[in-house]
Parts: structure tokens; sequence; C-alpha cells
């Protein structure tokens, strides 16, 4: 919650850059710079390091053993083009990993931000590639970023008391008219936060949902059981402006609800759209089912009309991010995560770079929220009333604020 340092902010989000200039090469250079002829080409490669926000596996393990993520852009942009991560080792770099660059001119790496308890001092370089000379990154420090503000590893015997229960009654307006939030649906098991949805014990009859007036959304069909929704918040005890935040998660597999990482800025009101900040929904998980489930990113941000405008993308292809073909958003725990600046906001999974926009920057101080929700629009992707016991898990929590 403290004040942003400009000096600060520059220093995390753009770790180090370098530049070396060289005039471009005769016509064959074209195809593959796309740079003319006549031009001089500035060769760049500007190197960021993230916090620890890469680490996938079946069990719960300290946020400490978490991958540190090196992200390189070289300038002119080819992809392709071959890059390696090296260390400062005994006074001399030593090649750990390679890669190629993506056709953005990106290369990310992920490696250990301590070796024998010490921090690391990496860069990378662009091998020499058709007509491209060899260009090396500035260096920079695996521990940039320092300790997290907020961190909760979730091995507590109980949810600690930084974590509140939201939105504990039906929600018609926010489309949830037949489940609500409730403290028996949340809980901690094995050192990770387990959220759920259930039937709610105090409801009597069947629900007939309806639907937010102005959503432009068509009512769903059918009466259904009442349910409760895992659904905690950091509202009333932390948030940051500024930074990187992270969720280490394991999700549902079935559809009819969706398991989420996710923003709000402070002062969130009770009713109507917040007219400042934004929502941030880092993540959320649909289900096993790419084309009506699967993975989405979304950032809404309020109109001058006191509504929502969203702005966001669905995975249809969202297995690439996983760790193999014996991987499963069900089966292991990744890391999602948000950087957030000024100016745009990146998303990535274990590292990797999913989506990044300008669009609805918040200037405003966010709170982190994790859920498992079953939506009106949901209830008919369940398949029967008894497929109803649905888990999902968060590992750790964690955000850096770049001030």
């Amino acid at each position: 919650m403290s004040i942003v340092s400009p000096s600060r902010l520059a220093t995390l989000l753009v770790a180090a850059t370098t530049t070396a200039v060289v005039a471009t090469p005769s016509v064959p250079a074209v195809a593959a710079t796309g740079v003319p002829p006549t031009a001089r080409v500035v060769h760049r490669a500007e190197i960021s390091v993230l916090p620890p926000i890469a680490q996938v596996g079946s069990t719960t393990a300290p946020s400490t053993r978490a991958g540190t993520v090196i992200s390189t852009t070289f300038t002119p942009a080819v992809n392709g083009r071959p890059v390696v991560l090296a260390r400062k080792h005994h006074g001399r770099w030593q090649v750990l990993d390679r890669t190629t660059t993506t056709r953005k001119g990106v290369a990310e790496f992920t490696a250990r931000t301590r070796a024998r308890g010490k921090a690391v001092k990496y860069r990378t370089t662009a091998l020499a590639y058709r007509t491209l000379p060899k260009v090396n990154s500035a260096a920079v420090w695996s521990t940039t970023w320092g300790a997290p503000d907020f961190v909760d590893e979730f091995d507590a015997p109980a949810l600690d008391a930084r974590w509140q229960h939201r939105i504990q009654f039906l929600n018609p307006w926010g489309g949830r008219s037949c489940s609500r939030g409730a403290p028996e649906a949340a809980g901690v098991e094995s050192g990770a936060l387990r959220l759920s949805v259930r039937p709610d014990p105090t409801a009597t009859g069947l629900c007939t949902p309806s639907v937010a007036e102005g959503s432009g959304d068509s009512a769903p069909t059918g009466t259904y059981r009442y349910r409760i929704n895992g659904h905690v918040s950091t509202e009333d005890t932390a948030d940051f402006m500024y930074g990187v935040a992270a969720a280490r998660m394991k999700f549902q597999r079935a559809r009819g609800q969706h398991a989420s990482f996710w923003l709000q800025p402070r002062g969130l009101l009770k009713f109507g759209t917040t007219p400042w900040g934004a929502e941030i929904d880092v993540i959320e998980y649909f289900g096993e089912d790419e084309r009506r489930g699967g993975l989405m990113t979304n950032v809404y941000r309020p109109s001058p009309e006191g509504a929502k405008i969203r702005s966001g993308t669905h995975f249809g292809s969202a297995d690439r991010f996983l760790a193999g073909r014996s991987d499963a958003w069900w089966k292991n725990y990744h890391v999602f995560s948000v950087e957030w600046t000024p100016t745009e906001y990146v998303f990535r999974i274990d590292g990797h770079e999913t989506w990044r926009t300008s669009e609805g920057i918040s200037h405003h101080p966010q709170f982190l929220i994790l859920s498992l929700l079953s939506s009106d629009d949901e209830l008919a992707a369940l398949g029967g009333e008894d497929d109803i016991d649905e888990n999902a898990y968060v590992d750790w929590v964690q955000f850096w604020q770049a001030g």
C-alpha cells in the first residue's frame, strides 16, 4: 500500500538495456529483417528479470523453489533466432540454456533464483543469425524484485485473518442468483487453499436463474439446486499498485463452474460499477472443453456511463502452455501471473507470456481474489445434479509491489 517510487519502478520493470549499432547489409538482408537496405539498424537487447513465477508440479511446494523468469526482447525482431542464457560463475559466463526468439523477438528462460543461497547474475545473448550480428544483453540479478510484499503459502491449520469470505448472499445482479460465497466452501487442506462448489446445506427447493438487467445474456433454462462457492479476498487487508501478482493453482476438471485468480480495486462499490481501477482477471478456468471451457484472461474497465467494458482473450489452444502430454490443468499446479505497469498488463503462465494489453490500466490499488464460482450461465454445463462437488486448489499466492 506504499506510494510508488518512480525510480524503483523503472529499475524493476525494465532491469537493463544494451544497444549496438551496425550498418544494415546489402539487399539480401531485407528478407531476414524487413529493414530497407539503405537504413542503419539499431540492434537492441532489452532484458528484464521477473520474480519467481514458474513452478509446475503435481504436489504443493514452497514458493521459494519457484523459478525466476528472464525475458529479453531483441530488435530487430526475427522469429527463430538462437539465444543462450548464461550466468556469471567464477568471473566467466557459463551457458545454461538455449532457446529461439518468437516472431516478436522475445526469448524467455526460467532459471534458479539462488545458487547455494546466493543471488545469480544472468545475461542473454542472441547469436549471429543470417545477416544479424551477435548481441549481448546487459547483466541482471536474479533477486532484482526482492522478497514479496505479500505471500501466503496456505501452510497454517486454517485460513488466516488476511482473507475474508466474499458475497455470502445470492447475487442475481452479479450473475449468481443460485449461488453464494460461504466459509465452508473454502478451507486449508494439506498445504493448499481448497475452493469448492457444493450444494447449499441451508437451502430448500430449486432455483430458477435470473439474468442481470442490461447484461445482454440470455436466461438459462431449467431449475437447479442452490450452491455455495469458495470465494475469498484480501479486500480489507492487503492491496498493491503496479508490480507482479502470481498464484500457483490446480483447477477443477468439470464445466459448470470456473476457478479464478483476479484483482479488484480498493474501495470497490457494493452496487454498480466502481468508477476507478479495473477488474483484472489474471486467469479463469471454465473446465475441460477448449471450445466452451478452457482458459480466459480478461480486463474490465468502467465506462463513462457506468457500465463495464471488457477486453480479453480465450485461449482456444491453451494446452500449448502445458508441460507435456501427461500434464493437465486439473493434474498439476501452474503459476498464473500478471505484470502490471502504468502503461500495460502482461499475463503469463509459468513465465510464458500469454497476452498483453494497454487497455483498462488501473492507477488505483487492487486487492487479491481467489474463487471457484458457479454462475447462472454455467449451470446447464454440469451434466447432472450429482456432479456438483468440485474443487480447485491454490498452493500459494503473492505479490511484489514496484514501489
